[in-house]
């Protein structure tokens, strides 16, 4: 199983990002999705989760009203569009994936990418 995030950067506060996260190895259609994220000396958190069609998803308050997650079955790829941005979403963002939906734990979760910076600067 390979998951590769993608689309992290640096950006202004109150800007946009969109990150996309491309699955392998896996049943995709048959797996829930998710977003963690992880500052400096900071405990990994969750920010969203995606169920396996797509129809439910879950977020953090932190983030609810501001990120959306959403996911193309075809493409094999999860994404995380995240508008008006804080600095204090600054950190390393990544996709998890399993088949049980609804999971917020980071040590609930089977697989991992590799992570994507994002910067926001004030």
């Amino acid at each position: 199983v390979q998951l590769q995030a993608s689309g992290g950067g640096l950006v202004q506060a109150g800007g946009s990002l969109r990150l996309s996260c491309a699955a392998s190895g896996l049943s995709f259609s048959k797996t829930a999705l998710a977003w963690f994220r992880q500052a400096p000396g900071m405990e990994r958190e969750f920010v969203a989760v995606i169920s396996w069609g797509g129809t439910n998803q879950y977020y953090a308050s932190v983030v609810k009203g501001r990120f959306t997650i959403s996911r193309d079955n075809a493409k094999n790829t999860v994404y995380l569009q995240m508008n008006s941005l804080k600095p204090e979403d600054t950190a390393v963002y990544y996709c998890a994936a399993d088949q049980e939906y609804g999971l917020r734990l980071p040590d609930r979760y089977n697989y991992w990418g590799q992570g994507t910076q994002v910067t926001v600067s004030s």
